[in-house]
């Protein structure tokens, strides 16, 4: 699996017009003979600004973190930016059964592997 640097985009919330990056969230990734599973911190995002896309053995996800009102302790550590972040999966990820959720900033993406992926058990016989 590899990665990719993250996308730049103009940021009309600053004012700027030129371009920003977006914050690459940093990832957990682990693997068994089920699946892959990505785990990604994206504090202060809701589960409405997470988008994830899956084509042609790429995966790309992020989110949008928006304001956080003022006056609270939250506000400094949480600014509003957006997280992206891109990746090369291997082949023989099962696309229709790739789940995802979002517990209190953590995003967790399950990418079942397909039959042919998973590891199994041959049987010898006597002869």
């Amino acid at each position: 699996m590899t990665t990719e640097n993250v996308n730049t985009k103009a940021d009309p919330r600053n004012g700027e017009k030129g371009q920003h990056r977006a914050v690459a969230p940093p990832v957990d990734i682990y693997e068994n003979e089920d699946k892959l599973v990505i785990v990604a911190d994206m504090p202060g995002v809701a589960k409405d600004d997470v988008h994830i896309h899956f084509e042609k053995g790429q995966l790309t996800f992020g989110g949008k973190r928006t304001d956080v009102a003022s006056g609270t302790l939250l506000a400094a550590e949480y600014t509003p930016h957006d997280f992206e972040r891109v990746f090369a999966l291997p082949q023989g990820i099962d696309a229709e059964r790739i789940s995802a959720e979002l517990d209190s900033g953590v995003l967790r993406i399950l990418l079942p592997k397909s039959a042919a992926l998973k590891p199994r058990r041959i049987e010898v016989k006597a002869g």
